[in-house]
């Protein structure tokens, strides 16, 4: 059996390291982060540190960050709850609307682009730090009148039979997070779960709610306007759609999607979440800052108002919507002006529905204070990376203490200049080189939710119009620049992707990119690094589904069974893709790299 040396401790032990951080030896920023319940001695200090924060930001130094010591746990691998051990799989046929079962797990596969995997490393590994990524959540008010449906008569995909259950499947996400026993490979413990954001799918103040309570327990009801009764696309009589209800024989019917009485009263019925049972931190992507995911558009009355009022565009022909298309696909109405144009030549074509002032979409420093707010603490830390240094400072990046030897570092790639690829500005980026170079003596993990390959946008920022914005290519390079960066670890392409990376003078890294949990086959990752104590370093990727049953059952309406219905709607939803769970070489893996 491997030989591993955890480095955890109790939280009241605090080593060296973590006494330089809280002297702000360390230069950790905007965000306390420490993972203690509102009403602690510890936290109260946490708050008051906090308050001093807020000046370090303005002045340019960098606030300081703790994580939670994770307790020491069972030292044995295991494959169970994980898709080593199996995964969802069609049952049969190849077209039509195919039913889910089990299917063969999927096995780890070495890789050593970067550097060779020596014999006997297993007996020597010693346990660096080890935790969850969930990325593309896409928790979804699908009744808000700004949603891009009526979109599906030029592309199928527009629209999804699937999205109205996107909280019962992230609920049991959480469930399945919390039965890991902790890390598949070296069985220690779990350390926190990261998310890498469109945590949110319509940057609506009513999804935020929901995906705070999703994340650290709470009851939720997934609705919105009229509290009795589902006012949307699924109940329109518009054949485009599938009406699970409605005897109606609509596309996806013809397609083999099945009728199942009472669906959508059960789909916006109360459910409640369990919370996740570790300490969770947040980042930040393009639907959680622009509504729709690529407008810049808050300070537009006209789509502030249209996503609170009593009117809903649910048809238009796909001669109108390809321009449209076309515009947010190649970024040319990156603020909405052509949307709000097109809006407002449909108005005859608009529905009544209930307003709701839930349905406003929040600002970057509504979902900063959301994080902060006590009744979304959970299992911590507070602020879930932020603090009150980012409210004063208006931003959305922070860095935080993983382990003795290991940071983390939460970028904010979204551009606010609009368009759903990223970029970071100028001074983000003189906060990363500082950062990882302050920390030098730790090994670092970088969040965002953009990959490299996808921060294409440096579009000006409009609160920042001189400040220049900066690639995938300048990220690379300034990351490569530095020996102790082991991953970097993103989402936003709903793809499981993992890229070495190298730069000159035997530094390198990997790009772990995971698929989405609104598109099959979603998936989240744990993430485990180990020294190999032979001059590499290991970086263990294992993904896992949802805790819902592989088979579903129509007539089972209970959470469990919607999320179950989700996984599988999500497979047989037209249009859907299906390379999301890229190659072997992409899932669960070994990847090395030398020590920097």
């Amino acid at each position: 059996m491997s030989r591993i040396r955890s480095v955890a401790a109790a939280a009241s032990d605090l080593n060296r390291r973590t006494l330089l951080a809280a002297t702000g030896a360390v230069s950790l920023s905007a965000g306390i982060g420490l993972a203690l319940r509102p009403g602690s001695d510890a936290h109260a200090a946490a708050e008051a540190q906090a308050a001093t924060d807020v000046t370090a930001a303005g002045s340019g130094e960098a606030p300081v960050a703790v994580s939670r010591r994770a307790p020491v746990d069972r030292l044995d691998p295991y494959e169970r709850g994980t898709t080593l051990s199996g995964v969802a799989a069609p049952r049969s046929g190849s077209t039509g609307y195919r039913r889910l079962g089990g299917g063969p797990g999927w096995k780890r596969v070495v890789r050593s682009e970067l550097a060779s995997a020596k014999s006997g490393r297993a007996a020597r590994r010693t346990a660096l730090a080890s935790f969850v990524q969930l990325t593309d959540l896409h928790l979804m008010d699908t009744q808000h009148p700004l949603r891009l449906e009526f979109m599906r008569s030029t592309d199928v995909h527009s629209w999804r039979p699937q999205e109205i259950l996107s909280v019962q499947g992230a609920v049991s996400l959480v469930e399945r997070v919390n039965s890991l026993s902790g890390a598949p490979v070296t069985g220690s413990a779990l350390h926190f779960v990261m998310t890498t954001g469109d945590n949110t799918d319509n940057n609506a103040k009513s999804e935020l709610e929901w995906f705070m309570k999703v994340m650290s327990g709470g009851r939720i009801t997934p609705n919105s306007g009229d509290p009795r009764s589902y006012e949307g696309v699924q109940n329109s009589g518009l054949k485009q759609y599938w009406h699970p209800d409605s005897t109606l024989r609509d596309a996806d019917k013809q397609r083999g999607f099945p009728h199942i009485e009472g669906f959508l009263k059960a789909a916006t019925a109360e459910l409640r979440s369990p919370g996740l049972n570790l300490p969770w931190y947040s980042t930040v992507g393009n639907h959680d800052s622009l509504p729709l995911g690529c407008y810049a558009s808050h300070s537009d009355p006209f789509l502030t108002d249209f996503a609170v009022g009593g009117k809903k565009l649910m048809s238009a022909s796909a001669a109108d919507c390809k321009p449209l298309k076309e515009a947010i696909q190649k970024a040319t109405d990156p603020r909405g002006v052509r949307y709000r144009e097109f809006l407002q030549a449909h108005a005859r074509d608009l529905r009544s529905v209930t307003p709701d002032e839930k349905r406003a979409p929040f600002t970057p420093a509504d979902y900063l204070k959301a994080h902060l707010d006590p009744a979304y603490a959970g299992n911590g830390p507070v602020g879930h990376g932020y603090s009150s240094a980012n409210v004063a400072a208006g931003t959305q990046y922070y860095s935080f203490r993983i382990s003795d030897d290991v940071i983390g570092i939460s970028l904010d790639t979204t551009d606010p200049g609009g368009h759903y690829q990223g970029s970071l500005g100028a001074a983000q980026l003189k906060w990363l080189d500082r950062t990882l170079r302050d920390n030098k003596d730790s090994y670092a993990v970088v969040f965002s939710h953009h990959t490299s390959a996808s921060m294409t946008n440096t579009r000006p920022d409009p609160a920042r119009p001189n400040e220049k914005r900066h690639n995938g290519k300048d990220v690379l390079a300034l990351l490569g620049g530095h020996a102790n960066v082991l991953a970097w670890v993103n989402g936003h392409i709903h793809r499981n992707e993992i890229t070495p990376h190298s730069a000159p003078g035997g530094r390198s890294f990997w790009e772990i990119s995971t698929a989405s949990h609104v598109d099959y086959p979603q998936l989240a990752r744990v993430i485990e690094l180990v020294d190999n104590k032979d001059g590499t370093i290991s970086v263990f990727t294992t993904l896992v589904e949802a805790a819902a049953p592989h088979a579903t059952d129509f007539t089972d309406l209970t959470q469990t069974g919607l999320a179950a219905l989700y996984r599988e709607l999500s497979f047989n939803a037209p249009g859907a893709r299906s390379d999301l769970a890229g190659t072997s070489r992409d899932r669960n893996t070994e990847l090395v790299l030398k020590k920097g």
